[in-house]
């Protein structure tokens, strides 16, 4: 069999999932080796994510490992997979994927409606920062960087009267205790790929694409490049105010999506079916763009070019 090289961030989560990609394949007889590599996005530690405004922040040393041969796959949580993928590369799976939804985690509080007036909320995301001020104004939002763990100390320290998290990362690594709500997608929608991982190897990889091939799940392939084909109409990275969450069911897409302003003030919301995903996740893209999204997007990026 095979000698396969992951290319893997070194945090609790990226590990797992590594490992978790790991194991499948030794299990179809590979052996497997996991490179951990430190990305731009490990390093910027104390700048929220919004302002850093890198594309491929988490992802551009790991692929720069791939066209160096020195791995020959990388594991990547999608939503961190800027949608404008190099010619170099290419995904040769998408994993099935787990819950996509946001969570509400608190020490004290059992959901957003029982907060107290003025309450402190950890997020670094404009995307779930914008959702939760059209719901309740009032809250003060708070920066929150850091792996998982470090994130729920800070949350158990007192820091914050609540944080929100995707679902996803803290099943996979066991740590729910916290999880006092999942947000429904009407409420909070998720991050275009979240809960997917991607396998992304050097194009024209035939080999090591064929090893994989058993990885890919059709249902998410098609929703979260529905999800992408939106964010990419938008022109939006990983870290803006867009949410996007796709189903299929009976081999229809029904994609819901939201572009806000990251105060809460203006909040833009769409909702279509289709059979074809790239063409829906853009024509969604459009009527959004139409409808004041470029407005609410331009002022994002002009703000981040001035922090």
């Amino acid at each position: 069999m095979t000698r396969l090289r992951i290319g893997s961030r070194g945090s609790q989560l990226a590990l797992w999932q590594a490992h978790h990609i790991s194991d499948l394949l030794r299990a179809q007889g590979h052996t497997v080796e996991i490179e951990i590599i430190k990305t731009t996005g490990d390093k910027i530690t104390d700048v929220a994510l919004a302002k850093v405004g890198t594309k491929g922040m988490f992802t551009k040393e790991i692929e720069e490992a791939l066209v160096a041969n020195r791995v020959d796959l990388a594991v990547h949580s999608l939503k961190d997979l800027p949608t404008d993928l190099a010619a170099d590369f290419e995904i040769a799976a998408i994993t099935t994927r787990e819950d996509a939804r946001d969570v509400f985690c608190s020490v004290k509080f059992d959901s957003i409606e029982a907060l107290p007036q003025r309450a402190h909320v950890g997020t670094s995301s404009l995307r779930r920062q914008a959702q939760l001020k059209a719901l309740r104004p009032d809250l003060q939002m708070e920066p929150l960087r850091g792996n998982v763990d470090t994130r729920l100390r800070k949350l158990e320290s007192d820091d914050y009267d609540a944080i929100i998290l995707a679902a996803a990362g803290l099943n996979r690594l066991g740590k729910t205790q916290l999880i006092r709500q999942v947000i429904p997608v009407e409420v909070m929608t998720p991050a275009a790929g979240q809960g997917a991982l991607a396998i992304e190897i050097r194009s024209g990889d035939d080999v090591t694409r064929a090893l994989l091939a058993f990885l890919d799940d059709a249902a998410a392939r098609v929703a979260t490049t529905c999800e992408r084909a939106l964010l990419s109409k938008l022109g939006g990275g990983c870290q803006v105010p867009i949410g996007a969450f796709a189903e299929v069911n009976v081999g229809r897409i029904r994609l819901n999506a939201r572009v806000a302003h990251p105060d809460g003030t203006k909040i833009l919301r769409e909702t279509r079916e289709g059979d074809d995903p790239v063409r829906l996740g853009e024509e969604v893209g459009e009527t959004l763009l139409r409808r004041g999204g470029d407005v609410i997007l331009e002022e994002v990026y002009g703000e981040r070019s001035r922090s």
